[in-house]
């Protein structure tokens, strides 16, 4: 079961773009939060509880406790808008949530040991995370922060699938639900062989860079014999 995450906000009343310009300039961010079959609530949060965070995996997979004026409501973060290329968050949304109501969310997959796996270890060996994160379904109370994959096993030629992966209890992937067609590869190991044109071409250009290195020694070669002019 994930930990419980508290963000503290207060409501506000003041709407629109030039009320949402002041909260940034106070150092707030306007958020606002829906769904459960009530009213949208608009909401300023700190800006640096935000960003602080924005810091860590669970901010994003996991169901957060937002105490907002005092009052606990159970949300995930389901939107943000982030400035281009200041370290700033402009907006949020937030998704109320049922707590007896099951739900679709993409949580992220932790790789643990790939480099002490004998396919880690073995030059010419690539392996491909083909995903980083995965959608699961589960009520809110049994929502995990991420989703660990051992790969300390991985030899090469190995296809890691959805199928494959060690769920916690009372956790689905609704992708298995579909068929054999949706078990698609989270992780795949190739040997990369180096085809005869490749070798080819790296021999051609290890000679030519032997022939213009000699070329260019040639030269000093002249120089450093021809003798000293008399004065």
């Amino acid at each position: 079961m994930a930990k419980t995450h508290e963000i503290k906000a207060q409501s506000r009343k003041d709407e629109g773009k030039g009320a949402s310009r002041r909260l940034r300039h106070a150092g707030f961010v306007p958020a606002v939060i829906y769904g459960a079959g009530q009213d949208p609530q608009s909401i300023q949060i700190e800006h640096n509880i935000i960003l602080l965070s924005a810091k860590h995996e669970w901010f994003f997979s996991s169901v957060l406790d937002l105490n907002v004026d005092g009052a606990v409501q159970k949300v995930l973060v389901r939107d943000w808008q982030k400035h281009p290329f200041k370290q700033l968050m402009m907006h949020m949304d937030f998704l109320r949530i049922d707590e007896n109501a099951k739900l679709r969310v993409n949580v992220p997959l932790h790789f643990l040991n790939q480099e002490t796996s004998t396919a880690g270890k073995t030059s010419g060996v690539v392996i491909s995370h083909n995903l980083t994160e995965v959608e699961i379904l589960c009520l809110p109370k049994h929502l995990p922060e991420f989703i660990e994959l051992d790969l300390g096993a991985l030899q090469a030629g190995d296809i890691i699938h959805l199928s494959d992966l060690k769920l916690p209890a009372n956790v689905e992937l609704p992708a298995l639900q579909l068929g054999e067609a949706h078990d698609i590869a989270v992780v795949t190991v190739n040997v990369v062989k180096e085809s005869a044109a490749d070798a080819a071409e790296d021999a051609a250009a290890e000679a030519e860079a032997e022939a213009n290195k000699a070329a260019a020694a040639k030269p000093a070669a002249k120089a450093a014999a021809k003798p000293a002019d008399k004065k």
